[in-house]
């Protein structure tokens, strides 16, 4: 298993978990996510492997998923450090995030302290085939709230690059096409909505992932421009540890390929206990 770096040195002391931001989250999961059975959990088998390209049997087999029932939700409590643009300071933040395939849907929350003063909430969701970006300071005031097609591809890609960091077996079934690009990296696409997305991952000698590339996703025109523009986005991975559920990232980047630059604006950790499975959308954490 691949030893632990540490992420970016950067000034300032960490943000405090907020329950407040904590409630908010759940509530708007519980709302948001219609409740439903858990699906059929029956266990992952070497002959559902064998559908995928060979590259992605080794991230599948990697991360352990044969054997273990085919997950179909998670939810992430992760801290971490973001920052608006190449010149602007390192703000520590805090996340929340649930995603399920039971009706393709991803929640994520983020808080941070603009100037170590003024709180923003940061609401990146997908839901229904619809995305929506909303930004507000002391999360009243807006800042930005986006629900185009440009967010809604965006979000749904996210929610692919989550699954295949966090829980691949996921994807396993009929919204996703898995296409080999050599022993090392394999490309995976999902449908949903009548909209499909796609990225790139490329795995290290021992299968497991290294990094995540798509470019359906949209950012910031650097140059100025009001409009979101395509801009290819990856998301390099730390390393890997040992987990309850099979080997677990350690933590990862954002990065946008700006044509003028990369700018890396995201460094999240993910503690050993950060990740719960398979939880239904009305359970908050440790079952309260």
């Amino acid at each position: 298993m691949h030893a632990e770096t540490h992420p970016r040195s950067t000034s300032g002391a960490g943000i405090a978990p907020s329950s407040n931001m904590r409630a908010k989250f759940l509530r708007e999961v519980a709302r948001a996510v219609a409740a439903t059975e858990p699906p059929d959990l029956t266990l992952v088998t070497e002959q559902d492997l064998a559908l995928l390209p060979k590259s992605a049997q080794r991230y599948m087999r990697f991360m352990e998923v044969v054997g273990r029932p085919r997950h179909w939700s998670f939810r992430a409590h992760l801290t971490g450090m973001f920052r608006m643009g190449p010149s602007k300071p390192w703000m520590p933040c805090e996340t929340w995030q649930y995603n399920t395939r039971l009706g393709v849907t991803r929640i994520f929350h983020m808080r941070v302290r603009f100037g170590g003063i003024v709180p923003v909430y940061v609401r990146d969701n997908y839901v229904g085939g619809h995305g929506r970006m909303l930004g507000r300071a002391f999360d009243v005031f807006p800042m930005v709230d986006d629900q185009s097609e440009k967010i809604s591809t965006g979000e749904l890609v996210t929610y692919l690059n989550d699954a295949i960091l966090f829980a691949p077996s996921m994807l396993l079934g009929e919204q996703a096409l898995w296409t080999e690009v050599d022993d090392d990296i394999f490309d995976v696409a999902i449908t949903d909505h009548g909209r499909t997305v796609q990225g790139r991952v490329y795995l290290d000698d021992d299968g497991a992932v290294n990094d995540f590339s798509t470019s359906d996703r949209f950012a910031t025109d650097p140059e100025g421009g009001k409009d979101l523009v395509r801009t290819r986005w990856s998301t390099p991975v730390r390393g890997w540890f040992a987990g309850r559920e099979g080997p677990r990232a350690t933590g990862g980047k954002a990065i946008w390929h700006h044509p003028t630059g990369d700018l890396e604006y995201a460094d999240l950790t993910f503690a050993p206990d950060s990740v719960e499975y398979d939880v239904p959308a009305d359970i908050g954490p440790n079952g309260v």
